[in-house]
């Protein structure tokens, strides 16, 4: 497997655009990544809130709530995660996965392949 060092070296945030932080997808083997600051942002938001609907179910559980509206917010929880995992995806294939391709690193292939697989077979 080749090691690889994609970097970038300005990191900003102009007129709502964002410019990727150093970009790194492997260093000597070690698997590493870098979003950027507004996306990390972002996601620290929606887990947060994520967080909370998790803590909210389990109160609701213990106080013996309704199983439907369990249910409900169980629903509303999966989908808010879900919306992070398509981020999570989306910026992967933007700063590792295409620039890998490029560089036509084969190695990459199976390894998206594998991780798309799991996401399906979680759905």
């Amino acid at each position: 497997m080749k090691d690889h060092v994609e970097t970038t070296h300005h990191a900003s945030v102009r007129e709502g655009k964002t410019e990727h932080v150093g970009v790194v997808c492997r260093v000597s083997g070690e698997r590493q990544g870098k979003m950027s600051l507004t996306l990390r942002r972002d996601l620290e938001k929606r887990m947060n809130r994520i967080e909370g609907q998790v803590r909210g179910i389990k109160g609701m559980i213990d106080q013996g709530a309704y199983c439907d509206d369990i249910l409900h917010q169980i629903t509303a929880a999966q989908s808010a995660l879900s919306a992070v995992a398509r981020l999570v995806l989306e910026s992967h294939i933007k700063t590792c996965v295409l620039p890998r391709l490029k560089e036509d690193d084969a190695d990459i292939l199976p390894e998206f392949l594998k991780t798309i697989r799991a996401m399906i077979k979680s759905v």
